[in-house]
């Protein structure tokens, strides 16, 4: 899969090019899979975030009301009692899969159930365009302080990509997301990391990681 990393979806300018150069063609003719998995995990969100997600509407409209061809929803939750058969043709006929936030470790848990993790090696071409938890299930770990899920046994994630993204910086209403606590939570992490704030993104394409932003960030080597 080809990879955009976000922390609140597509921003700006610069990430939504990014995002139509990793599709190929424009967004008004891409099909879009939703995935708001994540947020179920997260004690803060629930039926009416993951609403406004699916439906586009502020602040969860940064993803879904790009004006793709078509839009439909991935409830990874739903899949293993629905049988392979019938999602892996749904997801094979997209063209990115929008994956909101919510607990990285819950949305980690349920692509391993469902399957997903295993079929997306198979999707070279699709991109998996994530918001926050949606891009930190990617790395090898989120940090405890991340975790919200009362079951998650660890803070390991999936490990598609050798970093880990600290989400989020400087944010108005996470006060508690400065510089100084990511140094900190890099620290933990003994590994290379990103703190990005909503105006960035990381592109990973073909082996390249690419930053894209027009806000700040910090590269932590590990």
């Amino acid at each position: 899969m080809q990879l955009l990393l976000t922390s609140g979806g597509v921003t700006n300018d610069s990430i939504r090019d990014a995002l139509i150069d990793l599709l190929g063609k424009p967004i008004s003719a891409c099909r879009a899979l939703c995935i708001p998995t994540a947020q179920w995990g997260h004690p803060m969100l629930g039926p009416a975030s993951v609403r406004r997600f699916v439906a586009g509407e502020a602040p969860w409209h940064t993803m879904t009301s790009l004006g793709w061809a078509s839009l439909g929803v991935l409830e990874l939750t739903a899949l293993p009692s629905i049988g392979e058969e019938r999602w892996v043709p749904w997801v094979r006929e997209a063209d990115v899969l929008l994956v909101d936030g919510g607990d990285a470790t819950y949305l980690c848990h349920w692509m391993r159930q469902s399957g997903l993790s295993e079929v997306m090696s198979s999707l070279p071409d699709t991109v998996w365009a994530g918001m926050s938890a949606g891009s930190m299930v990617m790395t090898p770990r989120i940090g405890d302080d991340f975790v919200s899920w009362p079951s998650a046994p660890n803070d390991r994630t999936l490990g598609v990509v050798d970093f880990s993204i600290f989400p989020h910086l400087d944010h108005e209403l996470m006060p508690q997301n400065t510089i100084a606590e990511a140094e900190k939570w890099a620290a933990g992490i003994a590994g290379p990391a990103y703190a990005i704030d909503d105006q960035t993104a990381i592109k990973v394409y073909d082996g390249t990681v690419e930053v894209i932003s027009e806000g700040h960030w910090q590269a932590f080597p590990g």
